[in-house]
């Protein structure tokens, strides 16, 4: 599984991809062979001295661009989460001599996707053109980093979006837990706030909180580029000169430390009048920079991220039928890293399921996986990473998150000899180090004894 819980969870609007039908569908297909990408990628320098992981591709006329910025949500001030989330709405929402309605028109009539998010440890943004329409496209993207207008009436409007977003979880189980777990792992650190906010926090944030966040974080040293598609090195360099060189040269960021995710076991429950219970569980992880990464990740995608594959699946769905999905994913941050798994099931059997999840978690824990589900999950990793990046906007993903995760830029190559060096000694390591703990675990949904009485018969009238 990937590691996305953690990553963003952000209002994406329908019209920050501003494509037609026609043109969204021939973006998804722009292919690019991963086997011949790898030996293409490019560390591009611009005249200003901008750097981009780079490969040229002119199978189809388009261009990908991801690019981020260090800090995040993290950089929340501590009474406010929120704020990053509000301005990666916010930004594409008028800027320099464009106000709101215009520039999506332009974004709509050249067919340019343009977005922002914030993740915890990064503010992103995504940007796919025609090739044709470069010029235009990055001269957007441009304004928008540099000259946001942060309108009192699209501000506002914004603002009642994410509110809406924000009380509708409230009765989500699924966000509920998942609030609650990042609470009980992180407390008070800074991982521990939600990244689109809290219904006291959003109202309060202003625009001058807003200009602030984007003075202090949106920065030359911490930005990292990866790009794809059809277009000369050098045009790239101007592009991206244009584009992000008028930027500071240093952020202000403040200092995060690192943390250790809550030692388990601890289990918290959540009242919630639904029939289905939702369960969320995980534990501390192993961080992306640990030599033992890879086994461990290998070794979790035996136990949960196998999908059909998975001990748990089998187990939980299909010997028990207690329900309908499990899976479980390692996460990791720039300051720490968890395990954490979902799934949900009627409210009286949660008891069950909960078990199930538990003993199958203590089993792999005291015996690791064995040979056979060693060598077929390495099967799979390695055939699965090919499919991953089978396109253009896949593999500048993929470029974008191998800098932040600090990893050579040579690391396609290198990748499937990493996860066949992996033994099963070292699996079993580290099986016992993730889950030889136990489990922190939220349940969402009924109480025990409520959900084991059937529901009440409607009142009828008597005649």
């Amino acid at each position: 599984m990937t590691h996305s819980f953690l990553r963003a969870r952000p209002f994406l609007r329908a019209r920050h991809f501003a494509l037609s039908v026609a043109t969204g569908a021939s973006l998804a297909l722009a292919s690019v062979s991963p086997s011949q990408a790898a030996a293409k990628i490019q560390h591009l320098v611009s005249p200003g001295g901008i750097e981009a992981w780079f490969v040229q591709d002119a199978t189809v006329p388009l261009i990908a661009m991801e690019y981020s910025f260090a800090g995040g949500s993290s950089q929340d001030p501590k009474n406010k989460p929120g704020v990053a989330n509000l301005v990666g709405d916010l930004l594409d929402e008028g800027s320099g001599d464009l106000d709101s309605k215009t520039f999506h028109e332009r974004l709509d009539r050249r067919a340019i996707e343009l977005s922002f998010s914030a993740t915890r440890d990064t503010f992103r943004g995504s940007l796919r053109m025609l090739r044709d329409n470069k010029d235009e496209a990055f001269d957007l993207l441009r304004s928008s980093l540099t000259s946001p207008h942060f309108d009192t009436a699209d501000v506002e409007r914004i603002r009642s979006q994410v509110i809406s977003g924000l009380r509708r979880d409230t009765t989500n189980p699924s966000s509920l837990a998942s609030r609650k777990f990042l609470e009980m792992a992180f407390g008070d650190h800074p991982y521990g706030q939600q990244t689109t906010g809290t219904l006291d926090s959003v109202p309060t944030i202003t625009v001058a909180d807003m200009k602030d966040y984007v003075g202090r974080n949106l920065a030359k040293d911490t930005l990292k580029i990866a790009v794809v598609g059809d277009v000369d090195p050098a045009t790239l360099g101007k592009l991206l000169d244009h584009t992000f060189g008028s930027l500071p040269a240093k952020a202000t960021l403040t200092p995060i430390p690192d943390v250790e995710a809550a030692k388990p076991p601890q289990r918290a429950f959540v009242p919630l009048d639904v029939p289905q219970t939702v369960i969320t569980f995980g534990g501390p992880g192993v961080k992306r920079s640990d030599p033992n990464f890879m086994a461990a990740y290998v070794v979790n995608h035996i136990l949960g991220g196998g999908g059909l594959s998975s001990r748990l699946y089998r187990e939980v769905r299909e010997k028990r039928g207690l329900a309908y999905s499990v899976f479980e994913s390692l996460l990791w941050m720039e300051h720490s890293a968890i395990f954490i798994g979902n799934t949900g099931t009627r409210a009286d059997r949660a008891g069950d399921t909960m078990d199930a999840i538990e003993k199958e978690v203590r089993r792999i824990a005291d015996e690791g996986p064995t040979q056979k589900e060693l060598d077929e999950a390495k099967s799979y990793l390695k055939g699965s990473q090919m499919l991953a990046l089978d396109t253009s906007s896949k593999l500048a993903q993929a470029l974008l998150q191998y800098q932040q995760d600090k990893l050579p830029i040579d690391y396609i190559e290198k990748r499937n000899g990493i996860v066949d060096a992996v033994t099963l000694d070292d699996a079993k390591a580290a099986a016992k180090r993730l889950w030889g703990q136990g489990l922190l675990t939220v349940i969402v949904g009924r109480a025990p004894q409520a959900a084991a009485q059937p529901a009440a018969a409607p009142a009828t009238k008597s005649n």
